[in-house]
């Protein structure tokens, strides 16, 4: 072999294994500052999309790409983690049931199940089109209509939950139906509080209504995998650390997304079951698998020792629009969401986290106006108020003046 042969050959199989964390360089402290005189239009640029914690979903996608499998993958986003089993159900809050009831659409082998008692009834096959549970008093009213008034069948004890001999419910919603598996809930926190709709489910059913919401169903199968197990093991961690008293976790991007059978895919269904019952732990435990679309090339240190700040080879393989964007806003929009600035006069970064282009991630920073205020805020607030992909961003049209160490 000859000597560029073999380093090609060197070179490329570095790229299929994991690369080991990098340390974490200390957050930077020292003033940027930016001026902005008048009314000027203010261009920002960054890496990434989300926190950065965990895995970066275009980062599995670049790294199956280049041949990493899913299980290498995960291992290199959740470096310290260890294989174990995750299995069981889980209970979802429906958010977009905003009602005093839970409606599912008629149909045969349909069950209600009183869960005070465990006791559960078949539905008698009316014609009926909607049955619902509403709650009364500590009780439950099952009732039916043929699309005029409600008319009850049976008050069962305590909470209620519907079922059906075929495993599928459909939700009834204002102007929409939801297909779910497992069960679905008319519960509250406790006696006498607002009832809420939670959707009881699989592990495994459950992913197949979350991946294909989370990532593109379509991507290279190890990186959906990957997903796969992320999603698994970050509703487990919720499920030991429930939301409420009722649910484990919600179904928004709060949680993870998740929109039962009418989101479920071939090939996402294929990614879950190739990785079916597995879960990363730490300690003994599900790990906090965090997760984002993007770390834009170097992840970010999160709450638990394995979300490490990292460099990543494989976030730009495949990441055109996150990798580095720009967004543009005027001194009129920073001065209407912190009014206390009065007329913008400079923006100040202050604190950064240390980690790749500019100085890393936005810790600190701060909005000065012309006749002195300052207005302090963090990163994250920033990104939020004025929709930003990430908290890693730098003003590439105003050049910055470094005017030393932070002020205590």
């Amino acid at each position: 072999m000859t000597r560029s042969r073999f380093l090609l050959a060197f070179v490329l199989s570095a790229l299929l294994l994991p690369v080991l964390p990098a340390d974490a360089a200390a957050p930077r402290r020292k003033v940027e500052t930016y001026p902005t005189p008048g009314s000027v239009a203010i261009t920002i640029t960054g890496h990434g999309f989300g926190h950065g914690h965990g895995l970066s979903q275009y980062g599995a996608q670049g790294a199956a790409l280049q041949g990493l499998t899913w299980q290498q993958i995960d291992e290199f986003y959740y470096p310290g983690t260890t294989w174990g089993p995750v299995t069981g159900r889980i209970r979802v809050l429906i958010t977009a049931d905003s009602g005093r009831d839970v409606q599912v659409a008629a149909a045969r082998g349909l069950k209600v199940t009183s869960l005070e008692r465990r006791r559960t009834w078949r539905l008698p096959p009316l014609t009926a089109r909607k049955w619902r549970l509403v709650a009364q008093g500590d009780d439950t009213l099952v009732q039916s209509t043929r699309g005029g008034r409600w008319k009850t069948w049976r008050r069962v004890p305590g909470e209620a939950e519907f079922s059906s001999v075929t495993g599928r419910l459909t939700l009834v919603l204002p102007g929409e139906r939801r297909d779910y598996r497992g069960t679905l809930q008319s519960v509250a926190p406790r006696r006498g509080a607002r009832r809420e709709t939670v959707n009881r489910v699989g592990m495994e059913a459950y992913l197949r209504g979350v991946v294909p919401e989370e990532v593109p169903p379509l991507w290279e199968p190890a990186a959906v995998s990957a997903q796969s197990v992320a999603a698994r093991t970050y509703a487990a961690f919720e499920r030991s650390h429930p939301a409420a008293p009722h649910y484990d976790l919600c179904d928004t991007t709060q949680c993870q997304v998740y929109g039962g059978v009418d989101v479920e895919h071939a090939a996402a269904d294929a990614a879950i079951a190739a990785t079916a019952g597995q879960g990363l732990f730490h300690e003994g435990r599900p790990a906090f698998t965090q997760f984002s679309a993007s770390n834009g090339g170097f992840s970010s240190a999160g709450s638990m020792p394995y979300l490490v700040a990292q460099a990543d080879p494989y976030d730009g393989v495949a990441n055109p629009t996150y990798s580095t964007w720009s967004r543009t806003v005027d001194d009129a929009q920073i001065e209407k969401q912190w009014p206390a600035v009065g007329d913008l006069a400079a923006i100040e970064v202050t604190t950064r986290d240390g980690n790749g282009d500019w100085g890393g991630r936005v810790v600190d920073m701060a909005f000065v106006g012309t006749n002195g205020t300052r207005v302090s805020v963090d990163g994250d607030t920033v990104r939020s108020a004025l929709g930003l992909p990430s908290s890693w961003f730098t003003f590439p049209s105003v050049a910055p003046r470094q005017t030393g160490p932070v002020r205590p």
